[in-house]
């Protein structure tokens, strides 16, 4: 960041009302959605109020380079925190961010700018951070998995930053963003809260750092997806902000793709294609459909469409032979067994695969990853009692990250950093509460009706078990936009899970595609 912003946001530090505090609390749920309502608000406990501690009140910018493709890059790192106030000048929160600028003679506003944030509810951004986009990743193997601790970071010459100066964000009750001291987390944590309080500092930003003029683009993953559809319209309805682009990785706009149930069977039919990819990684389908991916995933998803979903259809009123045609199927395209289909009914969860496809090894696999796999210590019960692609992870980012924001970026800070947060908890759903399903898939469509240059970026990984792929079709093919908006919105595909970047060959794909995108989506 110019060092003009940098003394500018030193400054409205100097002049808040009170440091801002915040209890430790216990780290749980996963970077996708859940239902919040099932999760019961932690009561803070006298003890937790001892402990808490301010938000440190500076910024830290330092200034690096990177040998990247075409030379070196040199870049400005800016970690910190920016308040947020109401009207009347009362601080609400402070967000903490990383932001990184290219060092150039170009006209700042000539550089496109990129907002990135991750989801949860009460994911941090280093996900993305130090995953994929910022200058530094996390080491992990070709394949992505990581070594023994302690882990460390390493140059990332596929950084967004060679076509992007890049803003993370961590949403309050994240990282180390906090609501101020006499504010009610409540009031930021909640579909609609979340989106006034994020679009609040994205339009901040833009005006300490004089980035009115610049190419804006918004990147989120997982719930960070259904954030970034929101904000496409609301910044542009509330904030007058026209984005050039949104970038969509491991998606969900429609909650009712990925929650099956009785009540519910589209999941089941959406899972079906992801079910055969993970199959495909393990070996567990028959050898004519081992050969080549993606031609056994638009096999399955061609009987899927043609057989399974007119079946489900049908529901118990399916034939002897109709039935046993599903019952083959869905063992020819999965890897289980005839006795585990049927004791499903022919719908399988995504949670009873993740136990039973590997149940003979005594194996579980990811649900973010079904590449993952790891030891099943309940062979009794019906679902995995953990998430190997999540648990062999959470070191990895939460102990790099901490090093490398008080070693290289030069930001301390006491507090917790929330990389998982149950803070957040119980989330607000709003239109998605009391179980109905949320959807943002109007919002995105609106937006791209409004702002009809706005260009979208789609990007799945086959392996992902938490916001399936075909979920994510389903819901794209259904925004009813004419012909010529459609044409804003590409999809891409990635041999990866949920965070496809941790496979270096979808890395590698993952930034050519962004680059790409970005480069279609600004006007030369």
């Amino acid at each position: 960041m110019h060092k003009r912003i940098a003394s500018a946001l030193l400054l409205i530090l100097s002049l808040l009302l009170a440091p801002v505090r915040a209890a430790e609390v216990a780290k749980e749920g996963p970077p996708t959605p859940t239902p919040a309502s099932t999760t019961p608000p932690k009561k803070e406990t006298p003890k937790e109020k001892a402990q808490t501690q301010p938000v440190a009140e500076k910024l830290s910018v330092t200034e690096h380079e990177l040998k990247v493709a075409d030379g070196t890059l040199k870049y400005r790192a800016t970690a910190g925190t920016m308040p947020l106030k109401d009207e009347a000048g009362k601080a609400r929160a402070n967000f903490f961010f990383v932001a990184y600028e290219k060092i150039t003679e170009e006209p700042v506003d000539k550089r496109p700018i990129t907002f990135v944030f991750n989801g949860g509810p009460g994911a941090a951004a280093i996900w993305l951070h130090i995953g994929t986009a910022g200058p530094k990743r996390v080491e992990l193997s070709p394949e992505g998995y990581p070594g023994t601790p302690p882990y460390h970071l390493v140059d990332n010459p596929n950084t967004w930053l060679n076509q992007t100066d890049l803003v993370f964000i961590d949403p309050v009750g994240t990282g180390y963003s906090r609501a101020a001291e006499g504010v009610k987390g409540e009031e930021f944590y909640g579909v609609s809260q979340d989106i006034e309080s994020v679009s609040e500092f994205i339009r901040l930003y833009l005006v300490k750092g004089h980035r009115w003029g610049s190419p804006k683009f918004i990147a989120g993953e997982s719930y960070g997806t259904t954030r970034a559809a929101m904000l496409s319209e609301h910044l542009l309805d509330r904030q007058g902000i026209a984005l050039n682009g949104v970038i969509l990785i491991s998606t969900v706009l429609s909650f009712q793709t990925i929650s099956p149930s009785e009540a519910n069977e589209l999941p089941f039919e959406l899972y079906l294609p992801t079910y055969a990819a993970v199959a495909f990684y393990h070996q567990k389908l028959p050898s004519e459909l081992q050969a080549d991916l993606k031609k056994t995933v638009a096999e399955v998803q061609k009987w899927t469409k043609e057989v399974y979903a007119p079946a489900l259809l049908i529901g118990d009123r399916l034939t002897a032979d109709q039935h046993k045609a599903i019952v083959d199927g869905l063992m020819r395209y999965t890897g289980l067994t005839e006795e585990f289909i049927e004791k499903s009914n022919l719908r399988i969860k995504p949670s009873e695969f993740e136990k039973g496809l590997l149940l003979n090894r005594k194996q579980v696999i990811g649900r973010f990853d079904g590449r993952v796999t790891g030891a099943a210590s309940n062979l009794n019960s019906a679902n995995p009692d953990h998430d190997p692609s999540l648990s062999r992870y959470v070191g990895v980012y939460s102990g790099t990250f901490n090093q490398y924001a008080r070693e290289t970026l030069k930001y301390e800070s006491d507090l917790q950093y929330e990389y998982l947060s149950g803070r957040v908890q119980p989330w607000n759903w709003g239109r998605g509460a009391n179980g109905g399903w949320l959807y943002v898939g109007d919002n995105l469509r609106d937006a791209i009706v409004k702002n009809p240059t706005m260009k979208v970026l789609v990007c799945s990984g086959y392996f992902d078990l938490a916001t399936p792929f075909s979920a994510t079709d389903y819901t794209i093919s259904h925004l009813d936009l004419n012909p010529d908006l459609r044409k804003n919105i590409k999809q891409t595909y990635y041999e990866g899970g949920h965070m496809m970047y941790h496979h270096n060959k979808s890395q590698q794909k993952l930034n050519d595609d962004i680059k790409a995108f970005m480069e279609s989506a600004v006007e030369k």
